[in-house]
């Protein structure tokens, strides 16, 4: 299971109208058990990218990082983390 150490949130302008309504840009500083394949003494982070609309809101597309190369990591995030994450970035939507 993965925990959010520390965070950063804004709004994302949209010029192009590609994603209906507000766009929002989380960047999650991660903490994993060392026993985790997500693991990495380098640290780990995610950009999530947050849509709020109308009828939908949630994850439009997140990628994990190392938090000290900002190298891009090829994992996916299992299920029940990735709905942890998406009702942080939900709670914390910036005002």
């Amino acid at each position: 299971m993965v925990e959010i150490s520390a965070y950063s949130a804004e709004q994302v302008k949209d010029p192009f109208g590609i994603i209906a309504g507000k766009r929002y840009e989380f960047f999650l500083d991660l903490e994993v058990d060392e026993d985790d394949e997500l693991y990495s003494d380098r640290g780990l982070a995610a950009r999530v990218v947050y849509g709020v609309g109308e009828d939908r809101s949630g994850i439009v597309k997140y990628e994990l990082l190392e938090r000290s190369t900002e190298k891009y990591l090829d994992y996916e995030l299992e299920a029940d983390e990735l709905e942890a994450i998406e009702a942080f970035c939900r709670e914390h939507l910036p005002e």
